[in-house]
C-alpha cells in the first residue's frame, strides 16, 4: 500500500509542505481524501469507487487533514488474541470488545477509543503547535528584546559614563583656575605690604639720621669752649615718627563636603517611572499566526516546485518594455507586488505600475539602491544626510523608522526570508552592514573580516540569496561582496579583467546572483559561491548602461538604465 512520500510532523505541514499518494493498489495520483475507516488516503477517483463498491460504501472518507488518526495497536491484557478499542465510561479504562461482554462491564456506558484517541490527538497536537508557533517564537523575540535592551543600557551608561568624566575634568579645569588666581592674589598682597614696611623702614632711617645730627649739636652746645651756645638757642628734639603694623591676611578655607561636590558634579539616578511590561502576543492571535503560517508553508512549496522545474534559458527574452514618468534615470528597481514597482533615480522615488502609470511620487536626496518593499506592503526607504531610515505603509503614510546615529545608509533590503531589514551604511571611507528586526531593533552588525580587515567601503547596493548570503555591490571597492548571515565572508567578486565597477544587484530563485557593471555596461550573472556564468546583458540589448536590477514575482529580471526612465522586463529562465 502506498503512503505518504515524507514524513510528517503536524496536520499542517503534511497538509501544505508534502505530497500523498493514494493507498488503493496500483494508483498513484494525489491522495487528498482519507478513509478513516480503512485509514488510508485516498483520491478523488478512488474515493468514487469506494462510495459505489458494497463492502465499504458506507466508509467515512473526509479530507486528508480532517483524517482519524489510527488508535496505535494495544492488546488487551485479559484477551491478548483482541485488540483494545472500546473505552468504559464507568471504569474510565479501555478494554476490548469481549471485556464489554463481561459481568463487571454489565449495563455500562463505551464508547468508541479511536473517537477519543483522535480527539485527544488533535488537542495535543493543537498544544504542541502552540508551543512552535507561538509560545517558542514569541519567548524568543522576547529574549532578543532583552538582548537589545542590554546592549542599549551598555551604550547608554558608557556615554553617560564619558558625559561625567568630562564634567570632571571641566571643574578640575575650573578649581586649578580659580586656584591659580588665588595665589596671584597672595604675591600681589605680599609685594603691597612688603612696599608698605619698605617705606616705614625709610622713614625710621631717616630718623635716625636726624637724631645723630641732633647728638652732634648737642655735643657743641655742651662743649665748655662754645659754653656761650647754651645761651644762645635751645636745642629740640622732633618726636619719634608714627608708623603702623600691617593688618595680617588672613586665610579663610572654603566650606564644602563630598555631596557639595556631587551636586556640582551631577548625579545619575534611576527614574521613579514604572517600568513597562513587554508586549506579549495575546493567545488570541495564536489562530491568525497558525493560519499564516499555513499559507506561508503553502507559498514556500509553490516556491519550491517552481524553482525544481526552472533553469536558465539559453538565450534572453524581451518581455515588455516602457518609461517611468517622474524620474530622469532607473538608478534602482523595487518589486512591491506583481503589478507594482518603485522605482528612483537621484532624488525622485515614484510607484508605479506595468503600464508605466505613476501612482505616487516622493521628493529625495539619496541615490543607489536605498529602499526596498516588505512583505507587509511597506515600502522602506533610506535618507544618508538625515542619517534617518522612513517607512510608507500602502496608505501612504511615512514614518520615521530607524535612526542610525553617526552612519549615512546606503542601501536597504528587506529579508524574503525572516523580514529582517539589512541596511548598508558608511562613515568616513569605511562600511558596514546592519541588520535590524521588523520592528527596527539592531540585531547585528558587519564590519570586518576574520583577519580584522574591512570589508566594505561604501555599500550602494545590498541584497539576500536564498541561502542566506548577505550580498552588497560596492562601487569604491569595485567588488561584491559575500557573507553569510552570521556575518562571515564568503568571497568577493570583482569582474572579468580590470575596471569592474558594481552597481544594482539582486538574486534569484535558483540563487543566482545578478550584478551591473557601469564599466563595461553589461549584467553579470554569478552562481551561489562566486563562480562566473556568463554575461547575461550587453550593449548589444540596447542596454547603456544597466544600473538597477531586480527580479520579479514572475522570475523575470528587471532592468533599468543609469541615463534614461527606461525599464526593460527580460525573461532569462524557462
Amino acid at each position: 500500500m502506498s503512503t505518504v512520500i515524507m514524513s510528517e510532523s503536524s496536520d499542517e505541514q503534511a497538509a501544505g509542505q508534502h505530497y500523498l499518494v493514494c493507498g488503493i493498489e496500483d494508483c498513484h495520483e494525489n491522495g487528498q481524501f482519507y478513509c478513516n475507516d480503512c485509514h488510508r488516503p485516498v483520491c478523488e477517483h478512488c474515493r468514487d469507487e469506494h462510495v459505489k463498491n458494497p463492502d465499504t460504501k458506507f466508509h467515512e472518507i473526509v479530507l486528508y487533514r480532517h483524517r482519524k488518526h489510527q488508535l496505535p495497536v494495544e492488546k488487551c491484557k485479559l484477551h491478548p488474541t483482541r485488540n483494545v478499542d472500546i473505552f468504559c465510561k464507568e471504569c474510565k479504562i479501555p478494554i476490548c470488545s469481549k471485556c464489554s461482554t463481561m459481568k463487571e462491564h454489565h449495563r455500562h456506558e463505551f464508547d468508541d477509543l479511536e473517537e477519543i484517541y483522535t480527539e485527544k490527538y488533535a488537542l495535543q497536537q493543537g498544544e504542541f503547535s502552540k508551543i512552535q508557533k507561538y509560545f517558542l517564537p514569541n519567548t524568543k523575540s522576547l529574549k532578543s528584546e532583552i538582548e537589545a535592551d542590554a546592549t542599549k543600557i551598555h551604550k547608554l551608561m558608557e556615554s553617560i559614563r564619558t558625559s561625567m568624566k568630562a564634567e570632571a575634568e571641566s571643574l578640575k579645569n575650573l578649581v586649578d583656575e580659580v586656584s591659580s588666581e588665588n595665589i596671584d592674589h597672595t604675591h600681589t598682597m605680599e609685594k603691597s605690604l612688603l612696599e608698605m614696611l619698605k617705606s616705614q623702614e625709610t622713614i625710621y632711617d631717616d630718623y635716625i639720621a636726624y637724631l645723630g645730627k641732633m647728638s652732634d649739636d648737642f655735643e657743641q652746645h655742651l662743649s665748655l669752649t662754645n659754653h656761650k651756645l647754651l645761651f644762645s638757642e635751645t636745642l629740640k628734639i622732633k618726636t619719634i615718627p608714627e608708623t603702623t603694623k600691617p593688618v595680617d591676611p588672613v586665610f579663610t578655607a572654603g566650606r564644602f563636603s563630598k555631596d557639595d561636590v556631587a551636586k556640582l558634579l551631577g548625579r545619575v539616578n534611576i527614574s521613579n517611572a514604572e517600568p513597562k511590561k513587554r508586549k506579549i502576543q495575546p493567545m488570541e492571535a495564536v489562530t491568525t499566526q497558525m493560519k499564516s503560517t499555513e499559507k506561508q508553508l503553502e507559498q514556500s512549496k509553490e516556491k519550491s516546485d517552481v524553482k525544481q522545474t526552472l533553469s536558465l534559458s539559453s538565450f534572453i527574452t524581451k518581455v515588455r518594455e516602457y518609461s517611468v514618468p517622474g524620474v530622469d534615470g532607473v538608478w534602482h528597481v523595487s518589486v512591491e507586488k506583481s503589478d507594482r514597482l518603485w522605482v528612483s533615480d537621484w532624488s525622485n522615488l515614484v510607484q508605479t505600475d506595468l503600464q508605466g502609470k505613476q501612482l505616487q511620487k516622493i521628493q529625495t536626496s539619496d541615490g543607489h539602491g536605498y529602499h526596498t518593499a516588505t512583505q507587509d506592503g511597506d515600502l522602506i526607504y533610506t535618507d544618508k544626510d538625515n542619517k534617518q531610515i522612513y517607512r510608507i505603509t500602502p496608505d501612504k503614510k511615512i514614518t520615521k523608522f530607524i535612526k542610525t546615529g553617526d552612519w549615512r545608509p546606503l542601501s536597504v533590503h528587506s529579508s524574503r526570508i525572516n523580514g529582517d531589514i539589512l541596511v548598508g551604511m558608511y562613515k568616513f571611507y569605511q562600511g558596514k552592514v546592519t541588520r535590524y528586526s521588523k520592528a527596527g531593533q539592531e540585531i547585528q552588525n558587519i564590519q570586518r573580516d576574520n583577519q580584522e580587515q574591512g570589508l566594505y567601503s561604501e555599500p550602494h547596493y545590498i541584497t539576500e540569496n536564498i541561502n542566506g548570503d548577505i550580498c552588497t555591490s560596492d562601487y569604491n571597492k569595485r567588488a561584491v561582496v559575500v557573507v553569510n548571515k552570521s556575518g562571515q565572508h564568503r568571497f568577493s567578486y570583482t569582474g572579468q579583467g580590470s575596471g569592474f565597477r558594481p552597481y544594482g544587484i539582486c538574486t534569484d530563485v535558483l540563487g543566482h546572483i545578478l550584478v551591473c557593471d557601469w564599466y563595461s555596461k553589461t549584467v553579470h550573472l554569478l552562481d551561489q559561491d562566486g563562480g562566473f556564468l556568463s554575461v547575461i546583458l550587453s550593449p548589444q540589448q540596447g542596454i547603456m548602461p544597466p544600473c538597477g536590477v531586480c527580479v520579479d514575482d514572475e522570475n523575470n529580471l528587471c532592468v533599468g538604465q543609469r541615463d534614461t526612465n527606461t525599464l526593460t522586463v527580460y525573461k532569462y529562465l524557462q
